[in-house]
């Protein structure tokens, strides 16, 4: 089903591409950060294109619970212990401008985007020093934080971490109005990139910068992504009658929940899983009794589901694309916070392709290599990947286009699903999700 927000924004068509072209940026992906980042390259005086293979905010940016907030989950302690606390303040410092940023927009671009400031909750049922360890670490940075056990949630928590005046919006009213001056073709795939050429299906463009803003980056060489990070899945309800919360709420228990009201209605999400690891289902029935019995008199208006890429070390992967190509560059690995990770990536971007360089460009660099933050967790993305390869050699069991891992039946989803690189396909093997660019072969 749609999300609320496909349900309440309307896109204006835009044409394919239908000529070559040359142009000082290309930006491939339609999504929240591509828009982003083709406007900030615009306002910069750069002729720029935003290339999509099928609508304009069709992919994951549709699918968001539209949080603006640097809280990002248990974050800012593992980066102080595991990155330092430089790169940590300044990881931190590049959310804070990302809200900021979006406050400016939606006030000088005059959009009616239901923005309201509130506050964004950390919460527990069963550990609480986790928390105060976060508040601790959130403070050192600045951040402006504080543990507490006072909730609107509709049950008793054993702690719980505020971080004051971050924001929710309606995301695809926001970016309506941001597109509107913005070169973008629709229904053009680019199915390869050499050096400064982006080769569609029928007509070739030449650019001096390439911005690859995919979610997930479908060249594997240079770059190496689909090393280092993998995709989940997370579940949404959409619910009348219920407890009205002013503010936003994630569970950091296993089996935590997340909270965030859009005027009457109320946005349960959880059921995070890898992708390709949901054969048994369930993932919402068990939002669906969560909800029952927290508000008996409930009533669900829609569900939907979206897809995150987790980086082995926590961090977005933005900046140039690979050593290689200085040129070509990427954003990708948001975790569950693509709103402020997205206009962070663009700020950086375009600060990089115009002026050579952003100040936030050391702690994103996709060039990094922290061994002690990820060495576990790069074995981890090896070890699922062979597992997958192995399966799609020796079972008949369909195949990703993308590298030939064994693709898993999602019930809840109806669909075929990667759990190697986290491609999906539907019952008739039309893709739905990326890295894969074709369909499967049925």
């Amino acid at each position: 089903m749609d999300s609320i927000w496909a349900m309440t924004a309307e896109m204006e068509k835009r044409q394919p591409l239908k000529k070559n072209l040359s142009v000082d940026a290309a930006v491939i992906g339609g999504g929240i950060t591509g828009v982003l980042t083709a406007y900030f390259l615009n306002r910069l005086g750069m002729e720029t294109v935003v290339l999509e293979a099928d609508r304009l905010f069709s992919g994951q940016t549709k699918n968001t619970t539209a949080k603006i907030t640097l809280q990002h989950g248990l974050i800012y302690h593992k980066l102080i212990e595991k990155a330092g606390k430089e790169q940590a303040g300044l990881y931190a410092e590049a959310n804070r401008a990302a809200i900021a940023q979006y406050r400016k927009m939606a006030e000088e671009e005059n959009i009616d985007c239901i923005f309201r400031n509130c506050n964004a909750y950390l919460y527990t049922m069963k550990n609480e020093e986790v928390l105060q360890k976060e508040e601790e670490a959130a403070k050192s940075l600045g951040i402006c934080a504080e543990y507490t056990t006072k909730t609107e949630l509709p049950f008793p928590v054993k702690g719980a971490l505020c971080y004051y005046d971050q924001a929710v919006f309606h995301p695809l009213l926001f970016l309506k109005k941001i597109a509107e001056g913005l070169t973008v073709y629709e229904n053009t795939r680019v199915l390869d990139v050499k050096d400064h050429e982006l080769i569609t299906e029928e007509y070739k463009i030449e650019a001096k910068h390439i911005v690859f803003a995919t979610h997930y980056p479908f060249i594997n060489v240079p770059g190496f992504y689909f090393l280092r990070m993998h995709q989940e899945r997370s579940y949404v309800l959409a619910l009348k009658n219920t407890k009205q919360m002013d503010h936003m709420y994630y569970g950091i228990d296993e089996d935590g929940l997340s909270f965030r009201k859009n005027g009457d209605i109320l946005l349960l999400g959880g059921g995070s899983h890898r992708t390709g690891q949901n054969t048994g289902g369930g993932k919402y029935r068990d939002l669906r009794m969560a909800a029952e019995n927290m508000f008996p008199m409930c009533r669900e208006i829609t569900h939907w589901s979206a897809q995150d890429c987790m980086p082995v070390d926590d961090i977005p992967y933005i900046g140039r694309y690979s050593a290689e190509y200085p040129d070509w560059y990427v954003a990708t690995g948001f975790r569950k916070w693509g709103m402020s990770s997205a206009m962070a990536a663009a700020m950086i971007l375009s600060e990089m392709i115009t002026d050579g360089k952003s100040r936030f460009e050391a702690v994103f660099t996709p060039q990094r290599l922290n061994l002690q933050a990820s060495a576990g967790k790069l074995a981890e993305e090896g070890i699922e990947s062979a597992k997958g390869l192995g399966k799609g050699l020796f079972t008949a069991t369909p195949r990703c286009p993308h590298m030939g891992c064994a693709l898993e039946w999602n019930p809840d989803e109806l669909s075929w699903d990667c759990p190697c690189h986290g491609s999906r396909f539907d019952s008739s093997g039309k893709l739905i999700d990326n890295p894969a660019q074709t369909d499967l072969e049925v």
